[in-house]
């Protein structure tokens, strides 16, 4: 089942990528990002505290822990890799997505006290050379800006950081409660970064691929994505995180499929890889072989029965 979960929100979350691409159709990467937390939040906010009104509001101690996972996880995060499309190819992108789960399990090893286990470091290696493997005609193509990688480097270390945090400070509120304060609180810090970096550039058309880009990003990512993404925190930060290898393989189908983006033998290599990585690193359960065993174990349990 935590497997089934894991691809589910790993397919989900590569997805917002392809609506991405068609909101910046008809707006700059701010503004988007910006309209989709305040949208969002204000839907979430409207059920959780006005239609539904069984939900409890933060205590004073826990309202400095949202504010600090809204500015980490939505301000900095979002709002720096949704900027930062502007510098860096979407293949860059993927790239340093999957570097979330190497500073994730430093974070974790430091303020957790978690161990990293043999298994786990040599899945996420092979994993990564998968990723390298698969953005290596990006990375060689010359395209790269320095600006780019500071501001991917500032988003992951902070959605890394958000990641552990929520861990540590372990809050006992509903998901969707935590969802809804985080979105909409960094939302609402995104405003003032919003105005000073796009004044100058700023666009927006009221148009088919605008709305449709909002809508998947709020209700499907920003609303149903992160409850699930709270859910697998509270099992296991490290092996949440590490899902994010997957990233950049539904990308790929995806992007080919709404896109028209070519899958050429560096995506298939790469694909086998972060499969084999993943496997390594705990986070596949062989299910069907699972359930093979365990009726294994029930006929010869029955067998042994039946000879006696």
């Amino acid at each position: 089942m935590k497997t089934l979960l894991g691809l589910f929100f790993t397919f989900l979350w590569s997805s917002a990528a392809i609506a991405t691409k068609f909101g910046l159709n008809s707006t700059t990467p701010l503004v988007l990002a910006t309209t989709r937390f305040l949208i969002a939040g204000g839907l979430l906010f409207l059920y959780v505290y006005i239609l539904q009104n069984k939900y409890p509001w933060p205590k004073l101690k826990e309202w400095r822990s949202l504010i600090i996972l809204g500015l980490l996880n939505t301000t900095i995060y979002l709002g720096a890799t949704f900027w930062a499309l502007n510098y860096v190819s979407a293949g860059i992108f993927n790239l340093f997505v999957t570097t979330n789960p190497f500073i994730v399990a430093f974070l974790s090893f430091i303020w957790l006290k978690r161990s990293i286990y043999f298994r786990e470091l040599m899945g996420m290696i092979i994993a990564a050379m998968g990723l390298v493997i698969a953005t290596w005609p990006t990375i060689t193509g010359g395209d790269n800006n320095l600006h780019g990688f500071v501001i991917l480097g500032i988003g992951m270390t902070s959605m890394a950081t958000g990641s552990v945090y929520f861990k540590k400070v372990n809050l006992k509120l509903p998901s969707i409660v935590i969802n809804t304060w985080q979105v909409l609180i960094g939302g609402i810090l995104l405003i003032p970064v919003t105005y000073i970096l796009e004044k100058n550039v700023y666009f927006l058309n009221l148009d088919f691929y605008l709305y449709g880009s909002l809508i998947w990003l709020v209700f499907v990512i920003s609303i149903g994505t992160m409850i699930l993404w709270f859910y697998l925190l509270k099992q296991d930060t490290v092996k949440a995180n590490n899902w994010l290898f997957m990233t950049p393989v539904f990308g790929y189908i995806l992007a080919n499929i709404f896109l028209n983006e070519p899958i050429n033998v560096f995506d298939i290599t790469a694909t086998f890889l972060v499969i084999v990585g993943l496997f390594l690193s705990g986070n596949i359960e062989i299910y069907f072989i699972k359930k093979f065993l365990k009726g294994n174990r029930r006929v010869s349990s029955e067998t042994s029965r039946n000879i006696k």
